[in-house]
This record gives structure tokens, sequence and C-alpha cells, in this order.
């Protein structure tokens, strides 16, 4: 007699992800949306009022006050100038997961969207209120508002998801409106919805942050320096900016490298702006950007250059500044003595010290407020920033400046010094190769070498180019305005067919030769020698 057993009792937790849980996509749908919501409803307030800062940036800026020294340093150096845009979009793409995640733990119940949205936007409350351009009670309702808006479209979605949780055969799914299929369907239009929302709020929000107030103020301004003057001299100069490639003596205000703390621009009316003067002075004093204006102005080209700038880097720039001299300001004040440091801060509290015997050696060093003929552009600290000839803009190049303090050196540290880097600063002679690009390929015969060369205050007495390993042969050099400036040079050669490595490398205006010690950027400027290396083609 043969018996039959009993199918066995199928185990739902044998059963596949999909099978047991066919929605878990859609609810993960329905999350990252909500976050996206969530995020564009806190960045069209942010374009709405300036009492409020964008979520994202602020919590961006929290990562970049809390992360080790090491961290902030290999991020600069390997992204440059996109760091800032990579970490903003890893914020938002990391919101949006997170999203997804907790409306993929709501399967019963709302709670975990809840709970975490709410979490979310104490610590985007937090990060914002932390700005001191910001206002703490609005940037804690816009947390929570935002919170609201990401729960409240999540939520919608979700009863749209579960309400497409019907059965029906195969049969049925072209025909019957209630079938999963169809109703699904009807899940993903309002999802799309939801997303298509979400976009153009998000873009409107960038396009009243870009529509400020502060740019018109710009536009209205007119310099007092004797931009004419800078202009003529530049005219006579035998520069080398007719060889494809090279840098030209004075980048544009475009073009000009942008590394600073600050992911969003502040945006500094120059009606209300001032510049406090204080700390180990007789007379603290402050004055506003019509005042500033009224004293004498001079118009003065400088190179600057970033400190985390490879060898053969872009993070170098020459601009003419129109601005006052910062010693005059000082003076006015009165300094005391001992007085060692002085001490910048900007409005959004980025802070930057340098010696006070430097403003005595002669260098310039300029309260600036125009750049290449034109008031500041905003992204590089209109209405107004400083600008110290020879050292490196993380001790000295405050942007969006508005005080300036008198102390002893021991007094007080800048932003990046107890983050690992050096606290004096002198940029060191550097070169580098900018035509041909590293791995070119050039014709054989007459090849010209072309680059930059600078070393502020100390100028550049000449420039050496050798070809893979051969002996160090002189270069012709393009004139400069003053020592502060770097200088273009030139090298011509024969090329012979064949992979070829060329080097450059500069004598300062002291005889100090350029080294070939390898060294990163941290703690205090990267050292060695550009090389590159060029295929020549067979004739």
């Amino acid at each position: 007699m043969t018996t039959t057993e009993p199918p066995p009792e199928t185990d739902p937790e044998s059963t596949t992800d999909d099978a047991r849980d066919p929605d878990a996509w859609g609810r993960m749908i329905a999350g990252g949306v909500g976050a996206a919501a969530a995020l564009a409803f806190a960045e069209f307030i942010d374009g709405l009022s300036d009492k409020v800062p964008s979520l994202v940036v602020a919590v961006g800026e929290v990562l970049v006050d809390y992360a080790p020294g090491d961290v902030a340093a290999q991020s600069i150096e390997t992204l440059g100038s996109a760091q800032k845009t990579i970490t903003l979009w890893g914020i938002v793409i990391g919101s949006i997961l997170i999203g997804a995640v907790l409306a993929w733990r709501s399967r019963r119940t709302l709670r975990p969207v809840i709970a975490g949205f709410v979490v979310f936007s104490l610590v985007g409350g937090w990060a914002a209120a932390r700005n001191p351009l910001s206002s703490t009670a609005w940037s804690w309702l816009t947390a929570l508002l935002a919170a609201g808006v990401g729960i409240a479209v999540t939520a919608v979605l979700l009863r749209v998801l579960r309400g497409s949780a019907t059965t029906g055969d195969q049969a049925q799914v072209l025909e019957d409106p209630r079938s999963p299929h169809r109703s699904r369907r009807s899940f993903l239009a309002w999802a799309g919805a939801g997303a298509l929302g979400t976009a153009v709020v998000a873009r409107w929000a960038r396009h009243l942050e870009t529509t400020s107030g502060v740019g018109a103020a710009r536009d209205a301004l007119t310099l007092p320096g004797n931009a004419a003057d800078a202009d003529q001299a530049l005219g006579a100069l035998g520069t080398i900016d007719d060889l494809p490639g090279i840098a030209p003596y004075i980048t544009p205000n475009a073009d000009f490298y942008l590394i600073d703390t600050a992911f969003t621009k502040p945006q500094v009316d120059p009606a209300t702006w001032s510049l406090s003067v204080n700390g180990m002075v007789d007379n603290p004093y402050s004055l506003s950007f019509d005042d500033l204006q009224a004293m004498e102005a001079i118009d003065v080209p400088i190179t600057l250059s970033c400190v985390s700038n490879e060898v053969g880097g872009d993070l170098v720039g020459n601009a003419v500044w129109t601005g006052v001299p910062l010693l005059d300001v000082l003076e006015q004040a009165g300094i005391q003595d001992g007085a060692e440091q002085v001490f910048g801060r900007s409005v959004d509290d980025f802070t930057a010290g340098f010696p006070l015997e430097l403003l005595r050696d002669g260098r310039q060093a300029l309260v600036a407020y125009g750049m290449n003929g034109e008031p500041l552009p905003i992204k590089h600290g209109f209405p107004v920033r400083l600008v110290v000839a020879g050292v490196y803009g993380y001790v000295s190049a405050v942007k969006w400046v508005e005080e300036i303090s008198l102390t002893t050196w021991d007094g007080a540290d800048g932003f990046w010094i107890p983050r690992g880097w050096g606290k004096l600063g002198p940029i060191k002679t550097q070169s580098r190769i900018d035509t041909p690009r590293d791995n070119a390929t050039v014709a054989p015969g007459r090849v010209a070498v072309g680059g930059v060369a600078w070393a502020p205050t100390r100028g550049i007495d000449r420039v050496e180019v050798r070809v893979d390993g051969g002996d160090w042969q002189e270069a012709t050099l393009g004139e400069g305005l003053s020592d502060e400036t770097w200088l273009q040079w030139r090298f011509d050669y024969d090329a012979e067919p064949g992979q070829h490595a060329i080097q450059c490398r500069a004598t300062d205006g002291t005889g100090e030769v350029q080294t070939d010690s390898i060294a990163p950027p941290r703690p205090d400027g990267a050292e060695g020698l550009h090389t590159i290396l060029v295929k020549v083609d067979s004739a």
C-alpha cells in the first residue's frame, strides 16, 4: 500500500526575498523620493532666506571641521577644487539611500521612517545652527519642516504602493484595472511625479541662490585704484603669452584656483559689511566698505599658491589685486609692543594667522577688494579679503574677512594649524612645465617647452631644463612686474624620436636652487622637480 506524505510546510524564511516581500523595491523608491523631497524643500528655504544655510552644505562643513588632518589633506590633494562638489553629492546620495533603507524597514509601520527622518532633522538643524551667518531658530525650524515634508511624501507613496497589493492571475493583467501590474504602474507614476517635482524645486532653489542682491551690489561698484596704470605696465611687459599651452602671466578671474573651507560662498552686502581691528592695539576700531574705499588704494600683482599644490599642480595663480595696504589699516589702530601675529577671521569663522614682522620687510600685503580690474568675485572673497605675498593662502588669505586681531604668536592658531599644518607657511621655490603636457606626442624637430616659476618676495633668477637626465640648460625668462609674481619661461630643443623625460628647476633671487628632494604638501608645501614624459614620433 502506497502512502502519500503531505507536502512540507512552506518556511517563509526559506523563500526568496521577492516572494516574501514583493513590494520592497517600491518602499525603497518611496523612501528615496521622500528623502530627496526633504532635501529639496530645505534648499528652497535656503534660496528664499539668507537666515538659513543649506542643510546639505551645513553637514558638509561639519565633515570638514571634524575630519582628521590627514583625511582633509588627502581629499584636497586628490580632488582639488572638485572636493566640495563630490562631498556634497555624496551627502545627497547617501541621504537618499538612507531614506530608501528606512522605508524598506517600514513594511508594517511608518515608525522607522519617522524616527530616521527626525534624527536626520536633528543633525541637519544642529549643523545649520553652527553657521555664524544663520539664524538658530530658522535653522531648526527648516530642518524639522524638511523632515515633515520627507515623511509626508514617503507616507503618501507607501499608501499608493500598499493599495497596489491586489492579486490577480496573468489573464487579468490587461483587463482588470485592479491588477497588480496596473496598480504598480500607478505607483510608479506617483513616484515619478514626486521625483520630478523634487527636481523642479531643487532647480528653483538653485536659481534663487544665484540671483542674490549681493551680486547686483557687486556689479554696481567701481574701483578707485589705478587700473589704467596697471594695464599700461602689463602691456609693456615682455611676456611669453604667445606660446600655446603656457599659463598667461595674469590669471583670468574665472580660471584662478579656488580652495577654501566654504561649501557655499557667503553673500556679504558691502553696505552692511564692516571690518573690526582689535587685539593688541591702542585704539580698536571698525571701518565700513566706504571707509576702506576712501583710503588710498594701490594695484599690485601678487602670485598666490595653495599649500596643497602638488609639484606641477595648478593650485597657483597670479592676479593684480586692488586694495589698501594692510599695515596702514593696522597702524591706524596703533600697534602695541609685544604684538607678533596678524590673525584674520572671516564671516563664516575661518581663521588664519601669520607673523606681523612680514608686513615690515617690504612685501605687499593688502586688505583687497579688487581683482584684475574688477570688484572681487564673490567666490574669491567679495567684498573684502586679505592678500599677502610670499605665504601660502592657508595662513594668510582670509576671504570675506570681517575681523583682524593682533595677538602674540602663541595667542591663537588658525583653522589648519591644529590639523597638522605648519604655522609659518612660506611659499617654496617652484617651477612647472605647462607645455607639452605630460604624455603628449610631438613631432620630431624643434620643440618648445614652456611653463611658469615662482618664489614670491624672492623672485626668480633663472629656470633650467634638462632632457633624459642630461645637463641642465638655461631657459629664456619672460618679464614680470615684481619679485612677488611668477615668471613665464621657454626652452627650445631638438627632439629626437622616442620617449623622453623633461624636467625643470628654478633658482630664486637669493641664489637658492629648487630642491630635488621629494616632500608631500603636508605640512608646509610640496617639494621636488616637475617631470613630464613626452613621446616624439618618428619622422
